[in-house]
């Protein structure tokens, strides 16, 4: 940075000053989207303003006439803010990205920045549940169409294409039932039809999975999750496989107002410097527990790519390095079954979300999905007894044995 914000190298401050995009994950990780300062700081500075000051009038005129020569307003760019996206672009393989102040706002733009009245978008059967909340109630009150399609059935994709489809938005794994969908089938079929592919890919992380490279146009991730880690920020992403894309959406992005503070920024680009150290661990953890929960007798069945019993698991050893940290399991003793395990777990924190360091288990019936009735439930494939466990990098012998005293516990008489 230059004196009073100015970029003398002439980069885009609103990302990829500064970049190191070379070396390993693990490097690209640590020293992506470093800052070099005035004082020589190791970890990137977090600028918490809101403004910057200009040097003179000249300066100040010439930031408004030539976007890109200086940071003037954090809404349109930050220097913390810029090193995230700069960082997470590099580690998914992108040419750049735009960060904002939760996940669903980075959805919710996708949809601004392609969808309009008469345009239709394709999307997943087992998208996060928000994210179809805002197509059914809220798009398409602007005269936005979507089709709601189970993306593993690539056929099914293709027939629901249309002349004025316009965007493809997978989620794979999906959450919470661990579908799998195929990143390059669905890319072909969108590009075939003149429509871009994007995909929630939260899940995963780049640990495991990178989009961009089986031909994803955009890949959107809740940094609010696996990214960060720690369960104390907030975030959302998305990350273009095209340059001029990503610069073509910079102004509707700080026009639409929900840019990330730079705190947040701060906090998650700590939490990437351990990223795959986490996932691995976290993934360790989650093939063991998966394995012995697939032999308990309380449990009907467990939803995991990890496992040969999976449908989805071939194609997602193809596309991906690694099962990954969530598991769903189903109780045989339905509703009551999975409130007596939350009431029973010690190690697990009963707790929304995914992605943090601590084990954090759920049941969608009693909790997040209480609100449908139980035929919408089903439809959704969230039975009355599942349970949705995203696997922290406690001690192994702990966790297991958490859930097999909880287990115990769990009244398992009347399969569902």
């Amino acid at each position: 940075m230059g004196e009073n914000g100015s970029n003398p190298s002439g980069t885009h401050p609103e990302g990829g000053m500064h970049s190191r995009r070379s070396g390993g994950f693990d490097t690209r990780a640590v020293h992506g989207g470093r800052i070099a300062d005035a004082y020589g700081s190791v970890v990137t500075p977090l600028y918490q303003t809101s403004i910057f000051e200009f040097p003179s009038a000249d300066a100040a005129a010439r930031a408004f006439e030539e976007h890109g020569s200086a940071y003037i307003y954090t809404r349109w760019g930050n220097p913390t803010t810029d090193a995230l996206e700069d960082c997470i672009a590099s580690l998914e393989g992108g040419a750049g990205a735009l960060s904002f102040a939760t996940g669903i706002a980075a959805i919710n733009f996708l949809f601004f920045a392609f969808l309009s009245g008469g345009k239709h978008v394709v999307v997943s059967e087992s998208i996060y549940g928000p994210t179809r909340v805002t197509l059914d109630a809220f798009w398409s009150r602007f005269g936005v169409e979507h089709t709601v399609v189970d993306t593993y059935d690539l056929e099914a994709v293709r027939a629901a294409m249309r002349p004025n489809t316009v965007l493809v938005h997978i989620e794979s794994p999906a959450n919470p039932n661990l579908r799998i969908t195929d990143i390059a089938g669905c890319a072909q079929i969108a590009h075939a039809a003149g429509a871009l592919l994007s995909i929630d890919s939260t899940l995963a992380s780049p640990v495991l999975q990178r989009p961009i490279e089986h031909g994803a146009d955009i890949v959107m991730h809740s940094v609010t999750k696996f990214l960060n880690g720690h369960s104390d920020a907030l975030g959302g992403i998305l990350v273009f496989a095209d340059r001029e894309l990503r610069d073509s959406l910079f102004k509707p992005w700080h026009t639409f107002g929900a840019s990330m503070d730079p705190h947040q920024s701060w906090l998650i680009l700590r939490g990437i410097k351990t990223l795959r150290q986490r996932v691995l661990a976290a993934q360790k953890n989650a093939v063991a527990i998966a394995q012995f929960l697939e032999a308990h007798p309380v449990v009907k069945r467990v939803y995991y790519p990890g496992l040969t019993s999976h449908p989805g698991a071939d194609l997602h050893a193809r596309q991906a390095d690694g099962p990954g940290a969530l598991i769903s399991f189903e109780l045989r003793g339905g509703i009551e079954a999975g409130r007596t395990l939350m009431d029973n777990v010690r190690v697990a924190t009963l707790a929304v979300s995914i992605g943090g360091v601590d084990t954090l288990i759920q049941h969608p019936a009693s909790m997040t999905h209480r609100v449908l009735t139980r035929e919408q439930r089903l439809a959704a494939g969230i039975a009355d007894g599942l349970i949705r466990l995203s696997v922290g990098i406690e001690d192994e012998v702990d966790l297991i044995g958490d859930l097999k005293q909880a287990l115990a516990k769990v009244p398992h008489t009347v399969a569902v």
